[in-house]
């Protein structure tokens, strides 16, 4: 199973997730990494969820067009949207915005 690992506030929240998880959706629903992930509307229109991928973000799919419009040359510095990735690997993120 995929861990995850959350840096934001100063603090590290550590979970494992079922391969193939969207974050937002399992915040959504009450699981980790809930409460510790800001998100909104969880379809890429409001960048609350925006987060800075520090490790495993080789193991994720392209950013989609989605991500392009909000992000745009954030996605450089790997800023990636939560709400538009699905963990199958090990990921260490940070919300630091």
């Amino acid at each position: 199973m995929p861990k995850v690992i959350l840096h934001k506030g100063g603090e590290v929240f550590e979970g494992e997730v079922d391969p193939n998880t969207n974050l937002v959706v399992r915040a959504g629903i009450k699981k980790f990494p809930f409460p510790n992930l800001a998100y909104k509307c969880g379809m890429g229109k409001c960048s609350t969820c925006t987060c800075r991928i520090l490790r495993g973000g080789d193991h994720l799919e392209a950013p989609n067009w989605k991500e392009k419009r909000q992000l745009g040359e954030k996605l450089e510095e790997g800023y990636r949207l939560a709400c538009q990735l699905w963990v199958s690997e090990d990921i260490e993120l940070t919300q630091d915005l």
